[in-house]
């Protein structure tokens, strides 16, 4: 697939399955991630890899934050907090990790972070792995962060769910004259 391609029919997978990327496939990523636009170059991410039983594991962190958050919460709610690291069978947990720079603003370094995962979600497409980038609250969440070991400067931009594409889609057709508009009008 060429680049230009690659860029312009790169969409969400939300189907995802077994297998997920090899560690080749996962290196050509994160070397995708490094090349993002970076003032200062100070490489404002990391990423920590869940596959396997430690899948499991999330999902006894999301249960433990839900509870957490609420006493009364119900085993159906617990279990679907268990359930939700199973939507494919590589999560790569995205973290942007943002320093006092005297020249690089934070919401500079938030962005670079951005852009170091759209990197991977387009390298993921152009070898054929399909990738889904989600939030939810758990992202958000103190007791999610301090499981996953974030430091106090760092926060989750996303869950990057990686697989084998479940079902067959193509990218929806969108017109870009419905974003873009020439200034002065």
């Amino acid at each position: 697939m060429d680049a230009l391609t690659n860029l312009q029919q790169r969409f969400s997978q939300p189907l995802l399955q077994e297998p997920g990327p090899d560690a080749a496939q996962l290196d050509n990523m994160f070397t995708a991630a490094m090349r993002a636009p970076d003032h200062a170059a100070l490489r404002p991410w990391r990423f920590l890899v869940i596959e396997g039983d430690a899948r499991g594991e999330l999902g006894e962190l999301y249960a433990r934050a839900a509870l957490q958050a609420n006493p009364d919460v119900t085993e159906d709610v617990l279990t679907r907090n268990r359930k939700m690291t199973f939507r494919a069978p590589t999560i790569i947990v995205a973290i942007a990790a943002v320093t006092e720079h005297p020249k690089v603003p934070a919401s500079e370094q938030l962005i670079a972070a951005g852009c170091a995962v759209q990197n991977m979600l387009l390298a993921a497409n152009a070898q054929g792995v399909g990738a889904m980038w989600r939030t939810g609250g758990v992202a958000y969440d103190p007791v999610v962060k301090e499981g996953l070991g974030l430091a106090a400067h760092e926060e989750i931009i996303g869950f990057v769910y990686m697989g084998t594409p479940g079902k067959q889609r193509t990218a929806p057709l969108l017109d870009s004259n419905d974003y873009v508009s020439r200034w002065p009008a």
